[in-house]
């Protein structure tokens, strides 16, 4: 099991009262919130293995190199030298580390890698696996890692994590018209404000997932723009042209990475705490009572 830990992070951090304080008055909500996830993910699911990927770069400039617009609504403040500061709720912010900390303290196997998101984290552990993958996220990019033959599948947190839409193949294509691997080119060509992902000017994604029935992919759409037997219309036809530039990087920048340098870690489900003693400080600093306790029930069980 993998999990996009900032995507869940904030969802916990929206989703639980940030009247839950530590002793001293600190909101701790994104803490006891992602604890609760997790516990309810494992009780669930009994994954054999979880990874906690993170974002080392929430942002990569090799990304921004293609795609300026990338992200760049979400950017607090530029940094010359490492990533840039992303904007996130004042509150938020002081509880990352605490987290870390805890999922230290665990022995839950935490990932990040310097110039890579979480997501090409994700992407590299599934292509290196060699059994099932339960990716939870609530980022749809995420969706073109399903792969049905290698029983990689998306679990979308639709309320909390108790309630989940579990996205195979057969989900994708009914509700997008693509499998895993065509959902990339859906969302490039469709853009995704949310990203800073321009698209292509008028291919909203019914139209998108039209051309890539009718062609396969986006290299079978680019041949056909040269094709003038090709059944295009003559607006899509130009503004495919036109977009040629964007398409040209844009697979580079949508495409998770697969070849991630990981660090050897063990990813094994601890049933114990890996340092009991700094977990016992951290609950007492942060009050995470109750979350805390009910996911080490559930990790010896």
């Amino acid at each position: 099991m993998l999990l996009d830990t900032a995507s869940l992070y904030f969802r916990a951090y929206f989703g639980v009262p940030d009247s839950v304080k530590a002793p001293d008055g600190t909101p701790v909500n994104a803490v006891r919130g992602l604890l609760d996830f997790i516990d309810r993910l494992v009780k669930d699911h009994r994954p054999g293995h979880l990874v906690a990927c993170m974002d080392a770069d929430w942002r990569p400039h090799w990304r921004v190199e293609l795609i300026p617009t990338y992200k760049a609504h979400r950017v607090a403040e530029e940094t010359a030298q490492g990533p840039d500061t992303e904007e996130v709720p004042d509150t938020l912010s002081p509880q990352v580390p605490v987290i870390e900390d805890v999922l230290d303290a665990l022995g839950i196997a935490r990932v990040g890698v310097a110039g890579y998101e979480a997501d090409d984290v994700i992407g590299t552990y599934t292509a290196r696996a060699r059994g099932p993958v339960d990716i939870v996220t609530g980022d749809r990019d995420l969706y073109q890692l399903v792969d049905d033959a290698r029983e990689v599948r998306v679990l979308y947190p639709i309320k909390g994590v108790g309630t989940l839409a579990l996205t195979d193949e057969a989900a994708l294509r009914e509700k997008y018209g693509v499998d895993g691997r065509g959902y990339a080119d859906l969302a490039l060509l469709r853009g995704d404000p949310s990203d800073g992902l321009p698209g292509v000017a008028g291919i909203g994604e019914k139209t998108a997932a039209k051309l890539l029935a009718e062609f396969g992919d986006l290299a079978g759409i680019q041949a056909a723009v040269d094709d003038p037997k090709a059944k295009l219309t003559p607006s899509q036809r130009k503004r495919l042209t036109e977009a040629r530039p964007y398409l040209a990087v844009a697979p580079k920048v949508v495409r998770v990475a697969g070849d991630v340098p990981l660090p050897d870690v063990d990813t094994a489900l601890p049933r114990a705490p890996r340092d009991a003693a700094a977990l016992e400080g951290l609950a007492a600093r942060w009050g995470l009572g109750g979350s805390l306790q009910r996911l080490l029930a559930t990790l010896a069980a």
